[in-house]
């Protein structure tokens, strides 16, 4: 039986992990989605993605004081990176993704 990792387990790792704070209701949302589709297609094991559903986690959300969405949050080692709220590329993305440390 596969175990599944807390969210805390996962942002905790050595490889990068861009989570998309979203609602199913946002327009740039869904704008957001195909990029992020795209990037995971590009970088396979580079990077993990994860969506949150804003308004199914509202813990999560205040956590991290997602005031929009989309927010992108990418962390490392626990730690945040890189934020942005918004549509962003998926050229910025890999970008970003590439240099983080």
């Amino acid at each position: 039986m596969e175990t599944k990792q807390t969210f805390a387990e996962i942002i905790k790792g050595d490889k990068p992990v861009l989570v998309d704070f979203f609602a199913t209701w946002c327009g740039p949302c869904k704008t957001q989605a195909p990029i992020l589709d795209g990037l995971k297609n590009t970088l396979h094991d580079e990077v993990t993605i994860l969506k949150i559903d804003v308004d199914k986690n509202p813990k999560a959300a205040a956590v991290y004081q997602v005031q929009g969405v989309p927010t992108l949050i990418l962390f490392k080692s626990g730690q945040v990176k890189w934020r942005q709220s918004g549509v962003v590329s998926g050229a910025q993305l890999q970008e970003i993704i590439k240099n983080v440390r």
